[in-house]
């Protein structure tokens, strides 16, 4: 399809003068067509009235230079003396035929005439006149309407051109605004007077460009972020095997840590391949949504987990009638996630218990401060004591991929993770 250019301007004046000739050839001439059967209407009345007080004769008092009579009686046709000027004719038996009903108009060497019929005993009276008088009154119509349409038409064309100057002025602005969207330096200030539609879609452009350099900040943290989580064991790897070549340390100490952080090294990796999956399988995959046990998981969880703090008890408490829905491995991820963080801060005790629907985690560590708790499900966001994860983000993304909400609270001691139905 073929495109071409134009400014908004030049769209408003074609459109104005498009809309001038439509006005135009509305009233020079649909209006006259309109007007022309109350006219008629109008004129035949004009020409019936004065046939009423015509008697035997024709009185030259009721005689106008608008209107002629003709009397017919018998063989005997008379006439004023202004009929000639009223229709040009050679013998006023040729007209007399025109005269076929009780009024009506009739076309004589090209010009149209009107007549009214009048029928008093033996003597038929008529009254004529030419189309002077609608020729007249479409003129006095068009020159009494005419200067008001065209000074009303050029007023509202007017406000129209200083109302799209407006606009065009908030729309270069708004051009402005997003073609230097990434530019700090850049004024996006801009002052509308009307809170209209521009004004919000200014708001939505301001709130996105915020959102930009939000996220452009949030990457770059982000990055700053995986580089100093992925630097920390590459560091300790790289000192031990430099420690080993120096024959400072032995290989039966220097193999251990190595096996350790590379152990770290590898979890990291799969984590952030898990939560790029997970984002992923948001916008591809529909998650099927089977019953599962999850007792039987956190069971099993337990029993992985007890090891790792031998001191910290964990209490499971399963009402009958809790049902929950998704998948076994996406329900392994979310309690292996957020126990392998509990065992890291809990003092003495987790808890977890299910009831009417609703998995409440718990662990009696400290309490999250309030200004982490926001983004602590951004993934590399400093988050408790300094540290940067993976795993709340992955358990936030799982439970949202199984259509299920996540919500932290601080409790009196401890913290609480929340797990339920999303609401639809």
């Amino acid at each position: 399809m073929m495109k071409f250019s134009s400014k908004l301007s030049h769209q408003l004046v074609l459109l104005i003068i498009v809309i001038f000739a439509i006005v135009f050839l509305m009233l020079s001439v649909i209006l006259p067509q309109v007007v022309i059967p109350i006219t008629e209407k109008n004129i035949y009345n004009y020409l019936r009235e004065p046939l009423e007080f015509v008697r035997a004769d024709i009185d030259k008092n009721l005689v106008t230079t608008e209107i002629a009579y003709l009397y017919q009686f018998g063989d005997t046709v008379a006439y004023s003396d202004n009929l000639h000027d009223i229709i040009k004719f050679d013998n006023v038996r040729d007209i007399l035929p025109k005269f076929s009903g009780d009024y009506g108009k009739f076309t004589y060497r090209n010009k149209v005439y009107y007549y009214y019929v009048l029928h008093d005993d033996d003597i038929t009276k008529i009254s004529l006149t030419n189309d002077t008088y609608i020729t007249q009154t479409k003129q006095d119509i068009l020159n009494a309407i005419m200067p008001v349409v065209v000074i009303t038409f050029l007023i509202i064309a007017l406000a129209l051109i200083l109302w799209s100057s407006v606009l065009v002025r908030k729309i270069e602005k708004l051009k402005g605004k997003i073609d230097n969207i990434d530019d700090d330096n850049y004024n996006h200030a801009i002052e509308f007077q009307v809170d209209d539609e521009i004004r919000s879609l200014e708001l939505a452009i301001e709130d996105m460009r915020i959102s930009l350099k939000n996220q452009e900040e949030y990457r770059n943290q982000m990055y700053q972020n995986i580089s100093h989580d992925f630097k920390t064991p590459l560091t300790v790897i790289k000192s031990y095997i430099e420690a080993y070549n120096d024959k400072i340390e032995t290989a039966d100490v220097v193999i251990p840590v190595i096996s350790e952080q590379t152990d770290k090294l590898e979890f990291k990796v799969h984590s952030l391949l898990y939560l790029n999956k997970l984002d992923y399988l948001k916008e591809t995959e529909t998650v099927g949504h089977n019953l599962v046990d999850v007792k039987k998981i956190v069971e099993k969880a337990k029993e992985e987990f007890k090891f790792r703090r031998k001191d910290v008890e964990v209490v499971i408490q399963f009402d009958k009638n809790s049902k929950f829905y998704g998948t076994e491995g996406y329900w392994e991820t979310i309690i292996d996630n957020l126990l392998a963080n509990f065992v890291r801060y809990a003092e003495s005790t987790i808890k977890i218990t299910a009831k009417n629907n609703r998995l409440t985690l718990y662990n009696d560590g400290p309490n999250i401060d309030p200004d982490l708790l926001e983004g602590i499900f951004t993934p590399f966001r400093k988050g408790i004591k300094g540290e940067f994860g993976l795993g709340l983000s992955i358990v936030k993304k799982t439970c949202n991929l199984i259509g299920y909400d996540i919500t932290i609270k601080n409790e009196k001691k401890g913290v609480s993770f929340h797990i339920s139905k999303a609401s639809k």
